[in-house]
C-alpha cells in the first residue's frame, strides 16, 4: 500500500468521516483551509489510481467510495513507521516518546491497563 500525501490523507479523513460523497461533499467536510475544488478533485482522481477509493457513477457525477477502512490504513502506516524509525520496536517507540516529554507517566499507566484489560 502506497503512502498517502498529507492533501490526500486529508481528503480520505473526509470520505471516511461521511461514509463516502461527492467531491462538493468531501470539500465541506474538510476541516481548516479548504483547497480549490478542482485540487481536490484531482487528489481524489490519485486517491482511486492508487486503490483507496472507487468512483460510482450518478448521471454526469460520480461519488467516491472508501475501498479500504481508516483502521486498516493506520495499522499499515504505523507498522511501517515503526518498521522504518524504530526497527520494528513498539518498546523503542514508546521510549523515543518519553524521552522526548511526549508521554507522561500517567499516559504510560493508562497504555498499560489498556494492555492489561486487553489481555483478560
Amino acid at each position: 500500500m502506497e503512502k498517502l500525501t498529507i492533501q490526500e490523507e486529508e481528503a480520505m479523513l473526509s470520505i471516511w468521516q461521511i461514509g463516502g460523497g461527492f467531491i462538493k461533499e468531501v470539500l465541506d467536510n474538510l476541516k481548516g483551509e479548504k483547497p480549490p475544488y478542482t485540487t481536490l478533485a484531482s487528489t481524489i482522481r490519485n486517491l482511486e489510481r492508487k486503490g483507496f477509493v472507487k468512483a460510482v457513477k450518478y448521471a454526469n457525477a460520480k461519488r467516491y467510495e472508501p475501498l479500504i477502512s481508516e483502521v486498516e490504513y493506520k495499522a499499515k502506516f504505523m507498522n511501517g513507521f515503526v518498521g522504518d524509525y524504530f526497527r520494528n520496536s513498539y518498546k523503542e517507540m514508546v521510549s523515543f516518546f518519553v524521552e522526548k516529554e511526549k508521554l507522561s507517566s500517567k499516559e504510560l499507566e493508562e497504555i498499560i491497563d489498556l494492555i492489561k484489560n486487553n489481555k483478560s
